[in-house]
C-alpha cells in the first residue's frame, strides 16, 4: 500500500468561472474575469519537476483556481502528468463542465484510481440556472470511471431557507447528504466566520447534515496554532502555473522548482512560525499530520459517505492513501538551520515591504506590483 511523503496544495491563478456564487471568495475580492491564464510549462515538465524521486516518494496533490479550476486544458494536462508519476490528486471543481470529465473518463484506469474530486454543490446557482440535471449527470459519469469524489456545501445564510429541499434533493440524487464546510470571510484579517449568525447558531444550523468535514473544521477554525508544525517539508503551497513553492499561505520562505528540475529542492519546517491567525484549510493539513503532536481524524473520514445503496464515494486506493498521516514516513526532526532561514527570509521581506512603502509615499509614479490586478 502506498504511504504519503508529502502533503502539496496547488493552487491555479485563474479567476474565471461559470457561476457566480455570492459567497466565494472571487466576489468577495471583486476579481471575476474570463479570462484563462498563459501556462508557460509543458505538461512534460511538470512531471519531470514533480517526480517521485524528487520529491522523496508518493505525495498528495491538491489542485485548485481561485475561480473554476478545470476551466483550463492544460489543468487535464498537468493532472495526468502527475498522474503519470504514481502521484494522487485532488481536483476542486463545481463540476459542471461535462467535456472535461469526459477527458478524464479517458485517463488509463490506474490514474483513475488515484484521482478524487471535490466537488463544491452550489444549490443556489443549480437552482438559478436549472442546472440539476448535468450537475448530477456528471457525478454518475465519475462514479462509472472509478474516480473518487465528495460533494460538499458552503454554508451560507442565504442558503438557510433552502436547506430541506436541499437535502431532498442530495439524497434523491446521491443517497447521502452532501459534507459541509466553513466559509470565512477574507476581507478581515482574521478570516473571520461569513456569516451574521452568532457562532452557536451557526453550528446549529449546519451541524444537522452530521458531516465530519464540518464539525472538525469549526473544531479549530479560530484556533492560532501555536505547536511545531512541518509545514515547508511535508506539506507546502505550490503556484501550479509558474513553480514557486512556499512553505504555507502566509510565510516568506520561497523557491521555484519548475527553472532546474536537476537540482534538488531544500525544505524549509515553517516550525513555531506560523503568521496566519488560524489554519483555515486545516480539515487537510492538519488531518494528513502537519502538526503530528494533534490529535486529528484521518482525511478519508472527512471525505466519504456511504449510500443508500452501500456504495462509497471514495474508492479502496483512494479511501487507503487517504487514511494515512504523514508522520508514518517522515522523521519528526527540528533542524535549527530552520529556524535560521525563516529568520533571514523574514528580515528582507519586512525590509522590501518597508522599501515599498518609503516608495509610494515620496514617489508619485511609483506603482506596486499588487497580487490582483
Amino acid at each position: 500500500m502506498d504511504k504519503m511523503k508529502r502533503f502539496i496544495d496547488c493552487g491555479v491563478g485563474t479567476f474565471a468561472c461559470n457561476l457566480r456564487c455570492h459567497y466565494c471568495y472571487v466576489a468577495q475580492n471583486f476579481l471575476f474575469t474570463q479570462k484563462v491564464p498563459k501556462f508557460k510549462y509543458s505538461a512534460e515538465h511538470i512531471g519531470k519537476a514533480l517526480s517521485k524521486e524528487r520529491l522523496g516518494g508518493t505525495c498528495m496533490f491538491n489542485i485548485c483556481a481561485t475561480g473554476e479550476t478545470l476551466m483550463p486544458q492544460a489543468v487535464v494536462d498537468y493532472t495526468k502528468a502527475i498522474l503519470a508519476q504514481g502521484h494522487y490528486v485532488m481536483i476542486v471543481t463545481n463540476g459542471m463542465l461535462k467535456k472535461r470529465f469526459e477527458e478524464f473518463a479517458e485517463f488509463p484506469e490506474d490514474y483513475r484510481k488515484r484521482l478524487f474530486f471535490k466537488i463544491s454543490y452550489h444549490y443556489l446557482e443549480l437552482k438559478r440556472l436549472n442546472k440539476f440535471e448535468l450537475f448530477f449527470s456528471n457525478v454518475n459519469m465519475i462514479k462509472k470511471m472509478k474516480a473518487s469524489f465528495t460533494i460538499e456545501v458552503t454554508p451560507s445564510d442565504e442558503l438557510i431557507p433552502y436547506i430541506g429541499e436541499m437535502k431532498e434533493v442530495s439524497l434523491k440524487n446521491l443517497g447521502a447528504l452532501p459534507h459541509i464546510t466553513v466559509a470565512r470571510d477574507e476581507s478581515k484579517p482574521d478570516y473571520p466566520l461569513l456569516t451574521k449568525l452568532s457562532r452557536e447558531e451557526y453550528i446549529k444550523t449546519w451541524g444537522q447534515f452530521d458531516s465530519k468535514m464540518f464539525d472538525f473544521k469549526i473544531s479549530v477554525f479560530g484556533v492560532k496554532r501555536k505547536e511545531y508544525c512541518y509545514a515547508g517539508n511535508w506539506t507546502w503551497t505550490l503556484n501550479l502555473i509558474t513553480g514557486t513553492m512556499k512553505q504555507c499561505y502566509q510565510t516568506n520562505y520561497f523557491a521555484n522548482i519548475y527553472k532546474n528540475v536537476s537540482k534538488p529542492l531544500k525544505f524549509v519546517n515553517i516550525g513555531h512560525g506560523c503568521k496566519a491567525p488560524h489554519c483555515h484549510n486545516a480539515h487537510a493539513f492538519l488531518c494528513f499530520g502537519a502538526i503530528p503532536e494533534l490529535k486529528t481524524p484521518y482525511y478519508y473520514e472527512l471525505r466519504n459517505r456511504v449510500c443508500s445503496d452501500g456504495t462509497e464515494w471514495l474508492q479502496p486506493e483512494m479511501k487507503a492513501f487517504m487514511s494515512c498521516k504523514l508522520n508514518e514516513v517522515n522523521d519528526e526532526v527540528h533542524p535549527k538551520k530552520d529556524f535560521f532561514v525563516n529568520w533571514i527570509y523574514n528580515y528582507i521581506y519586512k525590509s522590501a515591504m518597508f522599501a515599498r512603502k518609503v516608495l509610494k509615499k515620496f514617489d508619485t509614479n511609483y506603482k506596486a506590483n499588487e497580487v490582483h490586478k
